[in-house]
Order: structure tokens, then sequence, then C-alpha cells
């Protein structure tokens, strides 16, 4: 690879939305045949002004702007400097992808082939899990005398890949790149550039059709990679056939990890009813069983909708079933496991003996042999397993959910099982704390709490105790 012509590039920018944001420096290392041809580097007028966590994390002000040259009085030699070269760069997604932006809006095309090392990395050293440019800078020994500075990473970019070059083998390098640099097939209506501007991050998306119909919610810790994968699997039949069909638009949603992705996906499914997706549908209908208050009354049991709970009262609640149906069938199920009587559980109408009593699946409360305590005794064992847990603390709880790679952290707000909401600073954190509001129970917010708290998560701050 290294006797072709090859250009490591690297850009600093105003925020990360190359359709919004604009390139304030430029850097390419050109090398050909083996050797560096030469560096060039460049700052540019964004002609809007740098927002200040930018102008802290690249050391760029906008003094130091003023006066560059607009990217448009560079795109030539941009453009000339690129050539027909390999376009190498870190997360290349993110740098091509402005270079288009920057490109397209004088009318211009961007015909480079590109190479992005972060998926070089992954596929090269795939026992690793952080593939961003810091841990590999830490992993390798490599050096970088000024980090985040476009032409210092675009150098740490040729080291990188000359050390690969000493550590594996050059069929093993070219089946990595070829890998990397393989594109899917979209669907016809799709903008050919779509996943280019896709992250590779946590988070939902969302595939819209005609009419901005949604067609389909999804999420993944890369959504980039779930996204393509979509399109390179087999689209002669069934769901992703027609999704294929349909699919006009991509949109998405960044998270902090994998349980705010659960978090929004069930939210957005809810919200905007999908056509392909059929789980996490249809809350309305969602219900449970409740054990009645006066245990000598009969039923014993009533069926309440998830719509109407009150979420401090689950411990009275056993199951959360997505219909009647699936939930009177997991009642009759036990009542024949446990020779409950069908008539005391409501499951049957009339006077007399119920039908299960000749089959001897019944004790006979249905006609005095057993007694309604005994009978209800024995039907909330039968219930144990499938009991509600109450709320484990005092009050409000959030949990930090951190996303290294890009050092964001998200602060998910529950409050009895209920999530109250998402926060991204501390400020607002301690205002959902302090929001007042009945939570509204979700049973799909409650299955995905229970197990993440299963795993003994670290993060969980106990909003009443730092109230005090």
């Amino acid at each position: 690879m290294l006797d072709s012509s090859i250009v490591f590039v690297d850009l600093e920018t105003t925020g990360a939305n190359p359709v919004d944001d604009r390139v304030i420096e430029i850097g390419i290392v050109k090398v050909t045949a083996g050797a560096i041809e030469y560096e060039w580097d460049t700052l540019v007028d964004p002609q809007t002004p740098i927002p200040p966590a930018i102008q802290g994390f690249t050391g760029i002000s906008d003094e130091m702007v003023r006066g560059a040259p607009t990217f448009g009085a560079i795109a030539d030699e941009v453009a000339a400097r690129l050539g027909d070269s390999l376009f190498v760069a870190h997360n290349a997604r993110f740098d091509a992808g402005f270079l288009k932006s920057e490109f397209r809006r004088l009318g211009r095309p961007f015909p480079s082939r590109v190479l992005c090392t972060v998926k070089l990395s992954r596929a090269l050293y795939p026992q690793h899990h952080r593939h961003g440019l810091d841990a590999i800078i830490a992993r390798h020994g490599l050096a970088c005398t000024a980090r985040h500075r476009a032409l210092g990473d675009a150098r740490v970019l040729w080291e990188f890949m000359q050390l690969i070059e000493r550590e594996h083998a050059p069929q093993t390098i070219e089946q990595a790149v070829t890998k990397a640099m393989k594109r899917p097939k979209l669907p016809p209506d799709l903008v050919p550039d779509t996943l280019d501007h896709v992250p590779e991050a946590p988070g939902v998306y969302v595939f819209y059709g005609e009419n901005e119909v949604p067609l389909y919610v999804g999420r993944s810790l890369n959504l980039r990679s779930r996204v393509q994968a979509h399109f390179t699997g087999d689209q002669s039949a069934g769901r992703a056939l027609r999704i294929a069909r349909e699919i006009r638009r991509v949109d998405w949603i960044e998270t902090g990890g994998e349980l705010g992705a659960l978090l929004l996906e069930a939210q957005l499914v809810k919200e905007k009813a999908p056509i392909h997706n059929r789980h996490l549908r249809g809350q309305g209908e969602s219900c449970s069983w409740r054990t009645c208050d006066d245990p000598g009354q009969g039923p014993s049991l009533d069926l309440v909708w998830v719509r109407d709970l009150d979420p401090r009262e689950l411990g009275r609640l056993h199951g959360l079933f997505r219909s009647r149906r699936e939930a009177t069938n997991t009642l009759r199920e036990i009542a024949s496991a446990y020779q409950l009587c069908p008539k005391r559980l409501g499951l049957e109408a009339g006077r007399g003996a119920c039908f299960a009593l000749p089959l001897k699946k019944c004790r006979g409360v249905c006609v005095g042999r057993e007694s309604a305590a005994a009978h209800d005794l024995r039907l909330r064992a039968a219930l144990s397993s499938l009991r509600l847990k109450p709320w484990p603390f005092a009050g409000r709880i959030a949990i930090r959910e951190e996303d290294g790679e890009r050092g964001r952290e998200y602060f998910h707000v529950f409050d009895a099982w209920c999530h109250v909401g998402t926060e991204s600073t501390q400020s607002g954190l301690y205002e959902a704390a302090a929001r007042r509001g009945d939570p509204v129970f979700d049973a799909d917010t409650y299955r995905i709490l229970i197990r993440y708290l299963a795993r003994e998560p670290k993060g969980i701050i106990d909003l009443a105790r730092a109230a005090v």
C-alpha cells in the first residue's frame, strides 16, 4: 500500500455537524512511494464564531483565523493536493464528510477514495476495545507533538501506518484495507453519501419512507455500523426487502451508551409507531394482574391496564403482558398447574362447580371444599415469580452514563421505575430531580431498568440524598 500515493488528512472544525459547522484548519501529509513528499497545513476562516468549547479543545481562537483564507479561496489548492491519492483519516467519515460539504457549497465534487484508520485498527487489532486516536497513541507508543491540531494529528496517522506495515503481513493489511473501504449498496432512493454522516456512536436511528412516514426505529452502540448492516445483508425477501423499497431518509440521535439507546428506542417507537416495528408498541394495551384488597371476596384478581397504573403500587401487581389474551392465557396455565379455581380467578362465570373440578384441576373452593383463604394463599405462591418489584430507592435516582470516546456524560433520571428524563449537565440533573409531577409508568422502561440494575451497575446517584 505504501508504494502508492497517500494523503493523511486531519481537520479541525467549529463543531460535529458537516451541514452546519465549518472547517477551521486543514493538515495534510502526502506520502509517495513510502516517503513523505510534503507536509501542508493552513488555518481557515469559517466566517462564523468558533464556540468557546472548540477554542479550548483545539487552541484555535477567533483571532487566529481572522485574516486566514476562506475555504473557497483555497479550494483549488486543497483539491490539487488531494488529487487522486488515497485519502486516509481517523474517523474518516468526519473529515471526508466536512470536505464533501465544503466542496458541495462550491458546486464541486469530492472524488477521493477514502480509508478510515479507525476501521483499519479494529480489523488489525480486534483484541482492543478502544480505537480512538488517543487510545492508539497510548497503546502503540506513538508521538504527537500537537494533539488536536490538524498537522500534528495527520503526522500521527502516517506514523501509525508505518507501524502497521512493520507488524503485519502485506496480505493481512490488504484484506483489512479492502474490508475497511467496502461500501454497502444503498437503496436507490437514498442519497448516495447517507452513511458518511451517520456517526460511529451509540444511539437510535429512524428510517423514513414516502411523505416522512416512519418505517423502522432501531438502536446500536455503533450507529453507522448498524445502519450499514441493513444494506449489506440479504435484501431479497421479508422485512429487509420492504424497508429497502420504501426507505427515503435516515435520521439518528446519539446517546451516551446502551441504556440511553434502549430508553430512547422505546420512547420513539411509541411516539412514531413505525410500520416495521412489532415490539415495544401497544403500551396502551399492556396489562397486569392485581391481587384484591379483600381476600374474602371473589374474584381474587383483577386485570389492570398499564396506562392506569400507579407506579407506587407495583408490589400488588403480577406480570406485564402485552395484551388481555396473553394475560388470560398465562393465568389459565398457572391455574391448571396449581389446581386453582377458574371461577375464583374470574376466568369463568356462573354458579356452582367450575369446569376444572371434575378434572381434578381445582381443589373445590367453588363448592366449599377449600377455604378462600387457603386458595388465595396458593395463588400468591403461584404468582410469586411474576410479582413486580417495588421501587428499591427512597426517591428519585440518576444513572450516569459516560461516552468515553467523545468525553460526554448523560444522566438518566428515574422515579418509581419511570423515566423522568435525560440530562447532559449537572445543573440540568438537579433541575430534573426537583421537577414536580406524577411519574408515568411504562412497561418497557420497567423491563429495561430491571435488567440494567440486575447487572450491579455503577454510577447510580441517589438524588434524594444529594438534595439533602
